[in-house]
């Protein structure tokens, strides 16, 4: 048997040759050193079933989510989706993913995590093989011995070691890098000026003085204090820290053993605390895990469940623990010795600690949406603070009446 890794095309549920072969198609949006571990077990997996054959395709986040919807309105698409837990909501509402209770029970969801048990509106539609998902801070060791606790100190640390070291008079070393062009790398400040994106009804409480306040900050990192890049996006911030050209990084676990790879000495640290607030950044905890497309029938349902099974097994957990030291839904995984003492895991659970769940519900999309413009304005200087605290609250109530019209 043979593992087909492709960016190919869509092909419709179902579709087999007449040879006794099942075909099944996984779509992902895992990063580089998860994929390497997805195609080495999925490998292992087709190479032990004669009558099975998994293409896995990657797809950017975005791109996966849009060309699902494509494909699974058409009635095509994968068999098995693997994605964050806010598309829940959306593929749900639209009938797009399978209620997974009739396959699994309440013993399988009692060796996961419960935040890996992703429900909604009473029914569960994603299980995921990792939890947290979350920003931490990353600090290069030997630029910067020891984190700063508190925003005032990430202040003095940053601009002391912000420097042009060659006296030219462009700053060769920053002092913080982050992608803080995207909403979700706003959340961590969002939160720790005490805002949050919903309340309980999921109704946005975006215009709030938490949210200008976050927003003011954000800015002066990069205006007045001068140790954040003034163009920054998610790519130069990777490869300045990757260079050792940036003292502290804020990014998630999907790009950690990036920087070990690339020869960083790093540590892991909570984000500073907000020292107007008290209040500790909680950036968005999200599972990452596995849906079943609705289309899915017959021997290939039967098929993928059992490859979900496998996917969500204690040894496939443990595999990507290793390569890329993941949280694990695994409860068994987590409480063995070997994991917490793994290098960096006791300090992202620090992290983990003090994260928010991200709301699963549809309406997340259209504040995401909404969001995007209004902090996009404030860093380029075309709305105040409290300018853009309002329009993105606006945008996202009109987002959601028209979502659900």
């Amino acid at each position: 048997m043979r593992l087909l890794l492709s960016l190919g095309l869509i092909f419709a549920i179902g579709c087999a040759k007449d040879d006794g072969v099942t075909r099944l198609q996984l779509w992902h949006q895992m990063q580089p050193e998860d994929r390497a571990v997805l195609a080495r077990v999925v490998q292992a997996y087709d190479s032990r079933h004669d009558a099975i054959e998994v293409e896995v395709i990657y797809k950017e986040t975005e791109e996966l989510r849009s060309n699902f919807q494509s494909a699974a309105l058409a009635g095509l698409g994968p068999d098995l989706l693997y994605g964050p837990s806010d598309q829940v909501g959306p593929l749900a509402t639209m009938q797009f993913v399978r209620p997974l209770d009739q396959w699994f029970d309440a013993d399988d969801y009692a060796r996961l995590d419960e935040r890996a048990v992703v429900k909604f509106k009473g029914s569960t539609y994603q299980l995921a093989d990792r939890i947290g998902n979350h920003l931490a801070l990353v600090y290069n060791k030997k630029l910067l011995p020891t984190p700063p606790q508190t925003t005032d100190e990430l202040i003095r640390i940053g601009q002391d070691v912000t420097k042009d070291l060659n006296s030219d008079g462009v700053t060769d070393q920053w002092g913080l890098v982050w992608n803080f062009t995207e909403p979700f790398f706003f959340i961590p400040w969002l939160s720790g000026f005490g805002g949050w994106v919903l309340d309980e009804n999921a109704r946005p409480t975006l215009n709030t003085p938490s949210a200008a306040n976050a927003f003011r900050f954000v800015r002066s990192l990069r205006d007045e204090y001068k140790m954040v890049p003034p163009d920054c996006d998610y790519n130069t911030a990777d490869a300045l820290f990757k260079e050792g050209r940036a003292a502290m990084l804020i990014n998630g676990p999907w790009s950690w053993a990036g920087y070990g790879a690339a020869g960083i000495d790093y540590e892991l640290a909570r984000i500073p605390q907000v020292s107007s607030t008290g209040l500790w950044p909680a950036p968005m905890v999200s599972p990452l895990g596995y849906s079943i497309n609705v289309h899915s029938d017959g021997k290939e349902l039967e098929a993928t469940v059992e490859l979900l099974r496998y996917l969500l097994s204690d040894s496939v957990q443990q595999e990507f623990v290793v390569a890329t030291g993941i949280i694990p839904s695994s409860l068994a995984v987590r409480a063995e010795p070997s994991y917490v003492s793994r290098p960096h895991v006791a300090q992202s659970l620090s992290q983990f600690e003090v994260g928010k769940a991200m709301p699963t519900v549809p309406e997340l999309r259209a504040v995401w949406d909404a969001m995007r413009a209004s902090y996009q304005s404030v860093l380029g200087g075309y709305l105040t603070p409290e300018e853009a605290a309002a329009k993105m609250q606006r945008d996202a109530e009109l987002k959601i009446r028209e979502m659900n019209e």
